[in-house]
């Protein structure tokens, strides 16, 4: 008989990346909260700074498609209004795109138009 002992695996590692949570945090309002409360157990400011950024380009997505469906109610006028949203939501989404490229990267570059304003708004997550 050998008395060999098996060694003890070592412990996984317990958090997750910025970039990680970068890339998760543009997945959906849940993919959101996932990636808030990953940061909250791993600091980074790469992470930090697309979490903003996502939220952001959530509000405004959000705030767009109340308004949309105020307008939707109103007859000729409001409808046309409703499609200049709707091609304006076209553009969040272009925006959400260049977000998580970004975040992919690994880089710290703001969203064309509401990114630097997200960023200001939403200085308290840090």
């Amino acid at each position: 008989m050998s008395t060999e002992t098996n060694p003890t695996p070592a412990p996984a590692a317990s958090g997750i990346d910025g970039k990680t949570i970068s890339i998760i945090s543009y997945f959906s309002l849940i993919g959101w909260i996932i990636a808030f409360v990953l940061y909250n157990n791993n600091k980074s400011k790469l992470a930090a700074f697309h979490i903003r950024q996502s939220l952001g380009l959530m509000i405004v997505a959000i705030a767009l498609y109340i308004v949309m469906f105020i307008f939707l109610f109103i007859p000729v006028l409001g409808w046309i209004i409703s499609i200049l949203i709707y091609i304006s939501l076209v553009g969040v989404f272009v925006l959400w795109i260049i977000g998580l490229v970004a975040a992919i990267n690994g880089q710290e570059k703001p969203v064309p138009v509401i990114g630097n304003l997200a960023q200001s708004m939403l200085s308290g997550i840090k």
